[in-house]
């Protein structure tokens, strides 16, 4: 089994910064999302979700506005990997009618839910405009900066 590449330092300790910097969850969410959003060019979406009950509620994207502000967790991508508090990635959502794309753009979307232990507060969602765009570092990255920002919640 190969052993995935390392998460870009970089952009883990801007986040960290950024992070540590935020007067609130509110603002370091947003610049989460920023940061995120200019990370690398496939990632035409980025947005966070916060669970709310049963509901995934959007509370930060960057990139084209996405006609889903509330998922139930019954639903989708974003449901599936909220209610199994693990990453999902799908590489061409055209092609598996399981789940509902986040914009008529989206081909690949990796979620990663935001979770202390069993908990899961909320989750990061990235969208790309190209199919099969999300691979182990993008995955480790997203990973590590859900992990850090559970620390807020």
């Amino acid at each position: 089994m190969a052993v995935p590449p390392p998460v870009p330092a970089s952009i883990l300790e801007r986040l960290r910064d950024a992070l540590g910097a935020a007067p609130d969850r509110d603002a370091a969410m947003r610049e989460t999302v920023r940061l995120l959003s200019g990370a690398h060019p496939h990632f035409t979406w980025t947005g966070i979700y916060l669970l709310e009950g049963e509901t995934l509620v959007l509370h930060n994207q960057v990139g084209d506005p996405t006609p889903h502000e509330r998922i139930p967790v019954v639903k989708g991508i974003c449901g599936l990997a909220a209610r199994e508090g693990r990453t999902v990635v799908v590489p061409d959502v055209t092609q598996d009618s399981r789940f509902l794309a986040c914009s008529l753009s989206t081909r690949s979307e990796i979620v990663v839910p935001i979770k202390r232990g069993d908990r899961v507060f909320g989750e990061i969602d990235v969208d790309s405009d190209q199919p099969d765009a999300f691979g182990d570092a993008d995955r480790l990255l997203l990973e590590a900066v859900a992990a850090d920002l559970a620390r807020l919640f």
